[in-house]
């Protein structure tokens, strides 16, 4: 089953959370696939991962999907990438989660239909048997809390 990560962004956006993340994943020397529910929010994290400030360099692409070590997309297929790592933004879900080892589900908690709708797809991981982390922004960065 796939470990599936809750992550509530409640001190920066997800433009700002999610390069240290995608850092890590690529730290590993893995590949990451992040998908996004609107065009607007595709557009809005490429511009993100080309000029954060850290780390400094984030590989990625919205085309060629296959060469990508990041792979930001629409689509809701297998990782052309062969990504191990699935990044869900806006409330996305993908059909094709068991392929990958690991999920990050990020979420804003300023928004209650998000942090509703999460704890929606919290139940239904559980229920599903997916192995479940949920992590909030803390003082000091990201805090287990279940």
């Amino acid at each position: 089953m796939t470990e599936i990560g809750f992550y509530h962004l409640t001190r920066s956006t997800l433009e700002q959370a999610l390069p240290r993340l995608l850092g890590r994943v690529l730290a590993l020397q893995q590949r990451a696939l992040v998908l996004c529910a609107s065009e607007e929010r595709l557009k809005s994290l490429d511009d993100a991962l080309w000029t954060c400030p850290e780390p400094d360099w984030l590989p990625h692409g919205t085309r060629d999907g296959a060469v990508q070590p990041i792979f930001l997309t629409l689509a809701d297929a297998p990782p052309p990438n062969g990504a191990q790592h699935l990044f869900l933004t806006e409330g996305s879900e993908s059909v094709h989660l068991p392929l990958y080892a690991r999920a990050f589900d990020l979420f804003d908690g300023g928004d209650e239909n998000a942090v509703a709708a999460a704890r929606r797809r919290w139940s239904a991981a559980k229920a599903a048997g997916h192995a479940l982390t949920y992590w909030q922004q803390g003082e000091r960065g990201w805090e287990k809390k279940a």
